[in-house]
């Protein structure tokens, strides 16, 4: 069995060397585009302790509130907020946003699967870096505009180091060996916070590797099992004080007469450690941009790959 967990731990507030040495290093300029969901609050808080900065407006969804507040590393931003029920408007924001903080500017985007496509269309068309972070909308045309602009971008389904080393660890297996698990059945379960909307990404990422080492049959993406109920959630093993905020991944591997059995989980509880990443993620875009490098689109392996992740 193959484990890894992250217990979740309370927020370290004092400041980490790296953002104690930021004077020497390069500075963003983050537009928090999701706030004020859980996910950007996290995000907003871990750009303020590595000494970073959060534009002060940023895009959100429908009926979300006109303003929010992040606090960390004894800071205080007060971010104005556009909503998706404002198109144009969120055009206008993301343009003036890039014409005021030119290529210090890196946008992150955790809002929701419907606004992915419409979201990287603004920045594809526009030319602003941006790191995706949200998953589900059409991804072959996530990919394709981005590539088409030229835009640089971090596009990822899943942002934790360790689960990335993870997913790129069985993908180099499947290339290596495969038809390794040949007759061996599959089974997928995963857990978020019920306010999320999509099946996993990185449940999905995973599936053609584990097809390429030979599953039987051919397992479906559609096949993953996606819990969102307390009482399912709670039954799975999760913490009940981690239910607003969790990411719960097992997959069973079970040869045909069931005589052996191979597992493999990451089991994450709170969100720090998908927020650390994002900022990793932010502050390598940066150094491509800035570089000029000729290469523009990334995904978190070439991130982990680069050996500058916190």
């Amino acid at each position: 069995q193959v484990f890894f967990q992250s217990p979740g731990s309370p927020r370290n507030t004092e400041l980490r060397p790296r953002a104690a040495a930021m004077g020497s290093k390069l500075k963003a300029v983050v537009m928090m585009n999701g706030l004020p969901g859980a996910m950007g609050m996290e995000i907003g808080a871990v750009v303020l302790r590595r000494g970073h900065e959060l534009a002060p407006m940023a895009l959100t969804g429908k009926d979300c509130p006109l303003e929010c507040e992040v606090s960390e590393a004894g800071r205080t931003v007060k971010v104005s907020l556009v909503g998706a029920e404002k198109p144009d408007l969120q055009k206008q924001v993301v343009a003036e946003m890039q014409a005021k903080h030119g290529k210090s500017l890196v946008v992150v985007d955790f809002t929701h699967p419907t606004a992915v496509n419409p979201n990287a269309d603004i920045y594809s068309g526009c030319k602003c870096p941006f790191v995706m972070g949200t998953t589900g909308g059409d991804r072959e045309k996530l990919m394709k505009v981005t590539k088409d602009s030229d835009t640089y971008a971090v596009i990822a389904p899943n942002m934790c180091k360790q689960i990335v080393a993870f997913q790129a660890t069985m993908e180099k297996m499947s290339a290596d060996f495969p038809g390794a698990f040949g007759g061996y059945s599959m089974q997928i379960v995963e857990s978020h916070q019920s306010s999320k909307a999509d099946t996993s990404g990185t449940a999905k990422a995973m599936v053609g590797s584990f097809n390429k080492l030979g599953v039987t049959p051919e397992f479906a993406v559609d096949e993953i099992r996606k819990i969102r109920k307390k009482e399912e959630q709670l039954a799975f093993g999760v913490p009940e004080d981690a239910l607003a905020g969790h990411a719960w991944h097992t997959y069973t591997l079970t040869s045909g007469d069931g005589s052996v059995q191979f597992q493999f989980k990451h089991n994450v509880c709170g969100r720090r450690t998908y927020a650390e990443g994002v900022v990793d993620a932010v502050e390598f875009l940066l150094e491509k941009v800035l570089s000029g490098s000729k290469k523009r689109l990334f995904s978190m392996i070439d991130v982990l790959s680069e050996g500058n992740m916190q």
